[in-house]
């Protein structure tokens, strides 16, 4: 079995951004949690460390679970919460939700930062389909898709989209306050590399997506 990171790693995997996974730590402790397989060391200049996705697991462990329900796309499940500090996306349904620009800035740096993750992870450097931090966090990847190309997630008491979880493998249901809605909420996850496909509730008839991250 695995030993544990120590104390030392744990606080150097704890800080790591968010989005890139990016590290910041000693060359002992970077050079140990490479050796862990929990971190890798990026090619190009400047060779920044960044998590793998064993290490976001184990970065995760003491954050704020994203909302991982086994049921059905449900509109009434409750929303990831974001922990003090912590850039998260907007899966809709929160409350106080804020549109100014320093939101704004945020997302976009956040997208910016989850571009570069791709390039820098994914197989050729390409940056047209998600990658594996993507799919380990499918409802957080996808609400940023959306919320980074302009649509405006569901407040408490106010329209917009919303992102959950499904009992589908890879797969993230997404619903909108209209057809229209759902229509722009779909071209925008397929131009950031989501296979994209509408279904109906059997229960209410309501229409939504299931996204999944595109592999090829």
């Amino acid at each position: 079995m695995t030993r544990p990171p120590t104390a030392a790693q744990r606080r150097v995997i704890d800080a790591a951004d968010p989005v890139t996974g990016r590290l910041r730590g000693t060359e002992s402790q970077l050079a140990a949690l490479v050796k862990r397989e929990l971190a890798f060391r990026h090619p190009r200049p400047p060779h920044d460390h960044f998590l793998t996705p064993a290490g976001h697991r184990i970065r995760e462990e003491t954050a704020t679970p994203a909302a991982s329900s086994p049921e059905a796309a449900e509109p009434a499940q409750e929303p990831a919460r974001e922990s003090s500090g912590v850039f998260a996306a907007r899966i809709g349904g929160e409350e106080g939700i804020d549109f100014g620009p320093s939101r704004i800035r945020e997302v976009h740096s956040a997208w910016q930062g989850l571009l570069e993750l791709r390039r820098m992870t994914n197989p050729h450097g390409v940056v047209d389909r998600p990658c594996a931090w993507e799919r380990t966090h499918l409802v957080q990847a996808a609400a940023l898709a959306l919320e980074a190309a302009g649509h405006r997630p569901a407040g408490a008491d106010t329209e917009g989209y919303r992102v959950r979880a499904t009992p589908q493998p890879e797969a993230v249901a997404v619903r909108g306050p209209d057809a229209g809605a759902l229509r722009e909420c779909a071209a925008t996850l397929e131009q950031a590399g989501w296979q994209v496909g509408e279904h109906t509730e059997p229960r209410t008839g309501a229409r939504y997506l299931l996204a999944s991250p595109r592999r090829i």
